[in-house]
């Protein structure tokens, strides 16, 4: 019964189109294997030279080594006697990245050896599962545009392959995901339009990324699905489709206008979200050294002539902001995110980050995996964040690698300049409220948590706050109050308080040691944080 309860939970919010478009794939698909049908995979194409500012520079992962071809992705490495584009020991992200080429676009990649990759790529396509699926070839087919319009390559067979991987991708958009993925889908089909002037790519791309951008892209300038890196992302995404229209404008009826809205929005609201020292808070599922970030993709679109504020205002996707001289704290008073796609979303409502110094100090606790296994399920649970447990019960029920069940709401809000409370939902089914305030008075930060039992349901369950420190802090326990370099923390109301070690993600497959605060109490709890930097 519960198993059924988690399923019914998780899929109640699904859109009719997300459900219609799995089971007609799912039909389809099996149709097509019992007649043994295989997709074309080199149909005659016709491509125009295009004009294009120059992008940005992808991270390096592609090197040879001893005659060998070595990639290295999410801080893991292989190196290929012949590439196996299906390669799976790392898992299935590793063998996506592999085939999504963006390492062509690193500061050492010739023309030749690019051309050598990618003939590669195409002599071994008939045998490649993950190139084929949509996503990736949405990523591939935007690179491979960039990389032969940059160095003014015209090739018949790369073409002819291209078009026919755009055949697929048409035949196979992601309405059964929706969110960054048909975006992705839509911004690849753009550039296949202009790169084949093929007006029946454009009205598919036109429609998919007017729709998806108005939908996806909230009022404050945020990407819906509430993650920084995937924000930068799809930024960058709709830098690059406005490099294209704004650039190639003879050959078809422009986004121009739309784009450029939508990119001054989102840069607005990443710098805001984004800390002085540059780095963005790992809220959801965020890493670093994945997306461009904030300076590059600010000066990119100062290269396209794009003209924004560096101030955005934070409402509609839940987050806030304080900032100070020392110190600067984004928290989360919003819901998780997208009801229908919730798959980035971690059980997090009321969490915070916060830096001292340009330093990292109370962090996230990032995402160093998106398989199916217990270290997925710890990254997304409530004990990972900086905010309150109740029991053995997440605020939002996450579960497998993308899912999610019942869900925690906002159910109140109040703001103030310098003063936040809000509350949510998520612990209404054992008969509790969770009522968090937030109070900056300039040299002290007071977050203070209130449990309502509103219904008489469990009793004796723990009730904890968590505070995860980076591993560059050091911490002292002393009675109530910890002590670091950074920021003394008195901590009023807690039963008890342990200082135990985590596992922090640096990144995909990498994780370091650090130390956490588990603060045990029963009604109320109140942490404030001093900064008082004059004082020894």
């Amino acid at each position: 019964m519960s198993k059924l309860l988690k399923y019914y939970h998780t899929l109640k919010y699904l859109k009719p189109e997300q459900i219609k478009y799995r089971i007609y794939y799912i039909g389809r698909d099996k149709f097509r294997k019992l007649k043994d049908f295989k997709y074309p995979l080199f149909l005659p194409s016709k491509s125009i030279r295009l004009s294009l500012e120059r992008s940005i520079e992808s991270f390096p992962s592609f090197y040879e080594k001893e005659g060998k071809y070595c990639f290295d992705f999410l801080n893991l490495s292989y190196c290929f006697d012949k590439i196996d584009w299906n390669f799976s020991k790392h898992g299935k992200l590793w063998a996506y990245n592999l085939n999504y080429f963006n390492f062509l676009f690193q500061k050492d990649m010739s023309r030749e050896k690019g051309l050598d990759l990618i003939n590669k790529f195409i002599d071994d396509i008939e045998s490649n599962k993950e190139g084929l699926e949509p996503y990736p070839i949405s990523l591939r087919g935007i690179n491979w545009i960039k990389f032969l319009t940059y160095h003014r390559i015209e090739d018949k067979k790369i073409d002819d392959s291209l078009f026919a991987q755009y055949m697929i991708l048409s035949d196979n958009l992601e309405y059964h995901v929706l969110g960054n993925h048909i975006l992705e889908n839509g911004f690849s089909l753009l550039f296949g339009a202009y790169y084949f002037n093929d007006e029946n790519l454009y009205k598919l791309a036109e429609d998919i990324i007017k729709r998806e951008l108005e939908e996806e892209i909230l009022d404050d300038g945020a990407h819906f699905e509430l993650s920084l890196m995937y924000h930068q992302l799809i930024l960058f995404r709709v830098l690059d489709a406005f490099n294209l229209v704004k650039n190639n404008p003879k050959i078809f009826g422009s986004l121009k206008d739309l784009l450029e809205d939508k990119a001054k929005k989102m840069l607005s609201w990443l710098n805001e979200m984004t800390f002085r020292c540059g780095d963005i808070p790992l809220l959801n599922d965020s890493a670093l050294n994945i997306a461009p970030n904030t300076k590059d993709l600010n000066d990119y679109a100062k290269r396209l002539g794009i003209v924004f504020s560096k101030r955005g205002v934070l409402k509609e996707s839940g987050y806030r902001k304080f900032t100070e001289n020392d110190w600067e704290m984004v928290f989360d008073v919003g819901n998780i995110g997208p009801d229908y796609i919730p798959g980035h979303a971690h059980s997090d409502t009321f969490s915070f980050v916060l830096y001292v110094k340009n330093r990292p100090f109370i962090v996230d606790t990032g995402i160093s995996t998106y398989e199916n296994n217990e270290r997925r399920f710890i990254e997304r649970s409530t004990a990972a964040h900086n905010t309150v447990k109740i029991g053995d019960f997440e605020q939002s029920e996450v579960w497998s690698s993308f899912r999610v069940a019942r869900r925690a709401k906002i159910v109140s809000l109040k703001e103030e300049k310098d003063f936040i409370e809000a509350s949510h939902d998520g612990y209404e089914k054992i008969g509790f409220l969770h009522k968090r305030r937030f109070e900056n008075f300039k040299n002290k930060m007071i977050i203070t948590d209130f449990i309502e039992n509103v219904r008489n349901v469990r009793k004796g369950l723990d009730i904890i706050s968590y505070l995860h420190f980076h591993p560059s802090v050091k911490v002292i326990l002393r009675n109530n109050i910890i002590k670091t370099d950074l920021s003394n923390i008195k901590i009023e109301g807690a039963e008890k308080i342990e200082i135990k070690d985590y596992f922090y993600a640096e990144g995909y497959n990498k994780l370091k040691k650090a130390k956490l605060a588990v603060i045990f109490f029963k009604k109320e709890c109140k942490i404030i944080f001093t900064f008082n930097f004059n004082s020894k």
